[in-house]
């Protein structure tokens, strides 16, 4: 028995749920990616894969942001736990943060905050999963969403996005994919990683259609008001008179923070039919469970949404269109590679691979893997967003960098179409 080599571990079998909702994450991808480095190579990585512009000096965070942190910080005020009597203003800051594009007043109450995105989505899918559920996702999606309802055991059923329109919904395949088990539909707006944003007739029509099939909607909105095209951003929660709605939001792309890891929940419902159902009692006891964001961030967040200058807000924008402009035209002098739709919103854009170009790339997988290792660029196969031979683009960097990574990438295919003649 010395070792332990006879005994049987009851502690061997561990929770299944756990490795199937990893399976879902990009990080498993980018870590495959990054594995394919040669980190002696003489060229830095550009990495044109994540949601992430902070490291980029042109996106640094507002001066405002900053200052208001570290005067919470210096005011020994909020070293201690989350109360209250701290959480209060946070949470009527978001509130009336939010407010300000909705026919309606949030409250407090509407609000919980959450640590980053990331807890609300996992604190909505906590709420709502259990065994026999079903939820309507999109494909492409954002694995994360994903990834929270297969942990809780439920059933995904994913409806099209559709490259052709915009990608819009495709609304006609939702209406045909929900039972009587369905319990919402996710959508992702200003969206990752489409970079599309809804128009107020096709979040409408949304709106209809979930009030007809009886169940609600949870928007992801984390990178709201990043637009720069013809399409302007309305919130979701603008139809919670027609549906009940729960927004997620943080301050981390807006703001270009994502590691301060601020967010919410907020419920959009005016008739108050989540409360009649209990969903938000749900909603406050899993938030009990789990941590608060860091309580000098939420003494902060009403200065720093009171105070940031919009000058800040403009010059963000101004770039991403500039930057998704630099993407696109560079995009489009590649062969193999076609982008359907020119970003309007967010960081990203998707494109089409045409493998049968190059014919020593098997599919969107191995042409990331041999685009690191060969040219030290990073991009996300479609395969992490459930579409194969389709490749995620973040353009949310500085130009010239990005102008460097893309010719990086024209050379890796023009090297590799070569091989065809």
């Amino acid at each position: 028995m010395e070792g332990g080599g006879s005994k049987t571990w009851r502690f061997a079998s561990p929770n299944p749920a756990v490795a199937a909702a990893g399976e879902k994450s990009i990080q498993r991808y980018l870590l495959q990616l990054h594995a394919c480095l040669d980190e002696r190579g003489p060229r830095p990585v550009i990495p044109l894969s994540h949601g992430d512009p902070s490291s980029s000096p042109s996106f640094r965070t507002a001066p405002e942001a900053e200052e208001a942190v570290v005067a919470a910080v210096r005011s020994g005020e909020y070293n201690g736990y989350s109360s209250p009597t701290v959480a209060l203003p946070a949470r009527r800051a978001v509130a009336e943060y939010l407010s300000r594009d909705l026919p309606y007043k949030l409250s407090h109450d509407d609000i919980f905050l959450t640590c980053g995105g990331t807890q609300a989505i996992e604190t909505v899918m906590s709420v709502f999963g259990q065994p026999g559920v079903n939820i309507l996702l999109p494909r492409p999606g954002y694995p994360k969403h994903e990834a929270h309802a297969v942990f809780h055991r439920m059933e995904i059923r994913h409806y099209d996005l559709l490259p052709g329109k915009g990608w819009e919904i495709d609304l006609e395949a939702v209406e045909a994919l929900a039972d009587q088990n369905t319990v919402a539909i996710m959508i992702t707006n200003p969206n990752n990683p489409c970079g599309s944003v809804y128009t107020h007739g096709h979040l409408a029509k949304i709106a209809d259609i979930a009030s007809k099939l009886g169940i609600l909607v949870i928007s992801d909105e984390v990178y709201g008001h990043l637009v720069y095209g013809s399409t302007a951003f309305v919130p979701m929660g603008v139809f919670g008179e027609t549906v009940p709605v729960i927004t997620l939001g943080a301050i981390s792309k807006r703001w270009a923070v994502p590691g301060w890891r601020l967010g919410w929940i907020a419920t959009c419902d005016p008739k108050g039919i989540l409360r009649k159902t209990k969903v938000v009692d749900s909603l406050r006891s899993f938030i009990n469970l789990i941590s608060d964001p860091a309580t000098f961030l939420q003494g902060a967040i009403p200065h720093i949404m009171k105070n940031t200058n919009d000058d800040f807000f403009s010059n963000i924008v101004r770039l991403l269109k500039e930057t998704a402009e630099i993407c696109y035209d560079e995009i489009d002098e590649i062969k193999c590679i076609t982008c359907p739709y020119k970003p309007e919103g967010s960081f990203f854009m998707m494109v089409k691979l045409d493998a049968s170009q190059l014919p020593d790339i098997s599919d969107d997988v191995d042409f990331c893997s041999k685009l690191v290792k060969e040219e030290s660029v990073v991009v996300l196969p479609g395969k992490a967003l459930g579409m194969e031979n389709w490749l995620r683009i973040t353009f949310a960097t500085e130009p010239p960098t990005l102008k460097q990574g893309l010719e990086r990438l024209k050379s890796f295919c023009r090297r590799h179409q070569s091989q065809a003649n």
